[in-house]
């Protein structure tokens, strides 16, 4: 698999990527992944951005952006770490 991939409209990112994003360890992320506590949205890009995507993802502390073009390679890798503060409902919106 590549990093990220399209399929049926859905986009798939390797797990690994977003663990190491988030700084857990692959295990964790798949344990708070099923238990909720790790949640993501993606977004398409529009007019200057068409053909780029925007997956971003959540955990108690930490915000983790990825934006990938339309073949899935990754042209930009972010991370916001709130150390032991909760991350402020805000960044949880789109575009944020």
């Amino acid at each position: 698999m590549k990093p990220v991939e399209f399929e049926n409209g859905a986009v798939q990112i390797d797990a690994a990527i977003v663990a190491d994003g988030l700084g857990l360890a692959l295990p964790r992320l798949q344990r708070e992944m099923r238990a909720g506590n790790i949640t993501s949205f993606a977004e398409r890009g529009i007019d200057a951005d068409f053909g780029r995507h925007r997956l971003t993802f959540f955990s108690a502390h930490r915000r983790f952006r990825v934006v990938v073009d339309a073949t899935g390679a990754i042209i930009q890798r972010s991370a916001v770490d709130f150390g032991d503060s909760l991350l402020p409902k805000s960044v949880h919106k789109p575009g944020g």
